[in-house]
C-alpha cells in the first residue's frame, strides 16, 4: 500500500523518528484502570486500556473535540497515516498523492469504501471535510488552512492549490481525518456536537456504551475488514497499573513502575513492551504573562533545573533528559544544528540562573528570590490529576526551583480541565508536550507559529504558550519552500537556535510511549525491531496497528 513518493514529497517524509500530540502528548495520558475481567481472545476481543473515564465515560464520539473518546481514531480515517516513527505514509482514504509542484498536490480518493451506514464514500466527502474546517476554524486542529488557497475535484481526484510553495504541506493534509458530508452537513454546531451515534469509514463501530465501559464492533461494511484480526475492543473507564497487570490485557497505554517487575513478571512468556520517544516534556510558560514573557526570566528557569535528575525521578531511566534543541532526540540527530552548545542541552547552573533572575528583576534575599518590592516570586505548575510520571518531574522540578527560593504550587486538574486550560491559556506554566508529528517542520511550526495564536481564553490548537516570533515566522516560512535535505535541515537548525535562545518552552526530558503489549492472543504488535507503528492509542496511527495484528495460534 505504500507508494514511493516522488523526490519533493521525500524530502519531507524521510525526517527520523518522533512520535505523537498532544497535543497532546507523548505522555502518561491514558492511565487510569481495567475491570479486572482478562481478555477474551478465543473469542476475538482484545482488552484495551485506552481511554480513561473521569471518573466515567460522557459519550462524545466527535473527532474534532478535545474531550472526545478515544474509540474515535479506530472509526474516523485520514488520507493517509503518518507513522510518526519515521515519517513514511500509507495510504488510506486516499491511494497516494502527488506533488505536482511546489505549490499543488493532488489525492487520488479510494474507491469501494462505505461509510458505517452503507452510503458511499466519495471525493465529495473529503471536500466537505476540509471546507467544514475552514467554515468552522476550531476543528482545523492540524491547521489546514494557514497552508491551502483552494480546493478543487474532478473525478477520484482532489486536488490542493496552496497559498505558496509548500513542501510540508503534503503530510498535514495526509493526516486529516474524514468525516461524512450527509451526517455532518445537518450538525448545527460541529463544535459542541457530541455526535453519540458516530458514521465513520473504519475498522469499528460503537458497540454497547455504559459509564464505566464500552465496546467497539468489528465493522462488516470496512473497506479492508479482511486485516481486521479483532471482533471487539473492550474499553475500560478505569485503567489502573495493578488493574492492567492482573486484568490480561491485550494492549494498554501506561507508564508502570519497574516494568519488567510488573508487567513482565505477571507473564513472562507473552508480555512485551516498547518504550520509544514519543515528543519533548517541557515547562510550557504562559507568554501573555509577566513575568514569563520576560526572556531573561525564561533564561533563570532554564539554567535552575538539572534535567537528568528529573528525567530519572519523572521516567525511572526508560528515557532521557531533552536539549533546548526542539528535536526528538536521537531520532533526529541528522537534523541537529552542530553549532548549538552541548547539543543544546543545557546544564543546571544556579549562579547563571541568579544572573539571569535579577536582569528580569527578581534578586535572592534571605534565602527567597524576592522581586523589588520584596515579595517572594511565586509560581504555580499545573500537571494532569493521575499522570504519575509527569508528577514526579514537576516535583522534581519543584524541589529544585524552592532550593533557589521561590515558592512552587502543583496544581493538579482532571486531564480533560487540564486539557481546557491548556489550550484556552489558564495557567501560569504548564507541564506538557510538544513533538513527535514526524516531521521536523510540523513540530516547530505547531509550537512556534504565530498563526496558531489565539487570544486569552480562546481555544488553542497549538502553540499554547501563545510565542510570536516574526524570526520564527520568517524560517517556517523559507522552511516550507525548501525543496531539498539540505535546505530544510539548514532552516531547521535556525529555527534550533530560536528554541535555544528565546525558550518558548523549557525543554525537560523525552516522553516515552508507553506501549504494553501480549501476544497470547494477538500478535504482531510494533516494537523496537518492527517500528512500523508507535504503540500511541489516541491517535490515527492506532489504525496501522489495528490493520496489522493476527490471531496467536
Amino acid at each position: 500500500m505504500n507508494k514511493p513518493r516522488t523526490r519533493l514529497r521525500r524530502s519531507l517524509v524521510a525526517i527520523a523518528a518522533a512520535a505523537s500530540l498532544l497535543a497532546m502528548s507523548a505522555c502518561s495520558i491514558q492511565t487510569s484502570g481495567s475491570n479486572g475481567s482478562g481478555s477474551s481472545g478465543a473469542s476475538g476481543s482484545l482488552l484495551f486500556g485506552a481511554d480513561g473515564g473521569n471518573p466515567t465515560f460522557v459519550r462524545n464520539f466527535n473527532p474534532f473535540a478535545p474531550t472526545a473518546r478515544t474509540g474515535a481514531h479506530y472509526m474516523y480515517e485520514p488520507l493517509q497515516v503518518v507513522n510518526a516513527i519515521d515519517g513514511k505514509a500509507t495510504p488510506f482514504l486516499a491511494t497516494g498523492d502527488k506533488v505536482v509542484d511546489p505549490k499543488t498536490i493532488e489525492y487520488t480518493i479510494r474507491s469501494g469504501v462505505d461509510w458505517s451506514d452503507g452510503t458511499p464514500f466519495t471525493p465529495a466527502d473529503v471536500v466537505y471535510t476540509f471546507d467544514l474546517l475552514k467554515k468552522t476554524p476550531a476543528l482545523d486542529l492540524l491547521g489546514q488552512w494557514q497552508n491551502i488557497d483552494t480546493i478543487s475535484s474532478s473525478g477520484s481526484t482532489v486536488t490542493f492549490h496552496l497559498k505558496g510553495p509548500n513542501v510540508p504541506a503534503a503530510t498535514i493534509i495526509d493526516q486529516q481525518i474524514i468525516v461524512p458530508e450527509h451526517i455532518w452537513k445537518t450538525v448545527k454546531d460541529p463544535v459542541t456536537w457530541t455526535n453519540e451515534k458516530p458514521v465513520a469509514t473504519g475498522p469499528y463501530v460503537v458497540g454497547d456504551f455504559a459509564p464505566n465501559q464500552y465496546t467497539m464492533v468489528k465493522n462488516t461494511k470496512y473497506w479492508q475488514a479482511d486485516k481486521v484480526a479483532a471482533e471487539k475492543l473492550v474499553l475500560p473507564a478505569s485503567n489502573t497499573s495493578l488493574q492492567i497487570v492482573k486484568g490480561g490485557y491485550d494492549w494498554a497505554y501506561s507508564f508502570i513502575d519497574n516494568v519488567d517487575k510488573t508487567w513482565v513478571g505477571a507473564n513472562k512468556q507473552h508480555n512485551k513492551y516498547w518504550f520509544p520517544p514519543g515528543g519533548t516534556i517541557s515547562l510550557i510558560p504562559n507568554l501573555t504573562k509577566a513575568p514569563f514573557n520576560n526572556v531573561d526570566f525564561r533564561a533563570g528557569l532554564a539554567a535552575a533545573l538539572d534535567r537528568d535528575k528529573i528525567a530519572n525521578d519523572a521516567e525511572q531511566g526508560y528515557v532521557k533528559a531533552a536539549g533546548q534543541n526542539g528535536l526528538l532526540l536521537p531520532n533526529a540527530q541528522s537534523w541537529l544544528n552542530p553549532s548549538l552548545p552541548d547539543q543544546g542541552m543545557i546544564a543546571q547552573d544556579t549562579q547563571k540562573a541568579l544572573q539571569s533572575f535579577e536582569k528580569a528583576g527578581y534578586t535572592q534575599q534571605g534565602g527567597k528570590l524576592v522581586d523589588g518590592s520584596g515579595q517572594q516570586l511565586q509560581l504555580t505548575i499545573t500537571t494532569p490529576n493521575g499522570y504519575t510520571d509527569w508528577l514526579r518531574g514537576v516535583q522534581a522540578v519543584q524541589s529544585q526551583l524552592q532550593a533557589i527560593g521561590i515558592a512552587v504550587t502543583i496544581d493538579q486538574p482532571q486531564p480533560a480541565a487540564y486539557t481546557q486550560a491548556q489550550n484556552n491559556g489558564d495557567f501560569q506554566l504548564l507541564m506538557g508536550a510538544f513533538g513527535g508529528a514526524g516531521s521536523v517542520y510540523q513540530d516547530f511550526n505547531t509550537l512556534m507559529s504565530s498563526q496558531f495564536v489565539k487570544p486569552i481564553g480562546t481555544a488553542a490548537s497549538g502553540n499554547f504558550e501563545r510565542f510570536s516570533s516574526p524570526q520564527a515566522d520568517a524560517l517556517l516560512e523559507q522552511m516550507r519552500s525548501a525543496t531539498s535535505d539540505s535546505d530544510q535541515k539548514k532552516i531547521a537548525g535556525q529555527l534550533q537556535e530560536v528554541m535555544y535562545n528565546q525558550l518558548p518552552v523549557i525543554s525537560l526530558f523525552y516522553g516515552g510511549l508507553w506501549g504494553l503489549f501480549s501476544d497470547k492472543s494477538f500478535t504482531g504488535w510494533p516494537s523496537e525491531s518492527d517500528p512500523y507503528a508507535t504503540p500511541a492509542t489516541w491517535t490515527e496511527n492506532s489504525l496501522l496497528i489495528l490493520t496489522h495484528l493476527t490471531k496467536a495460534k
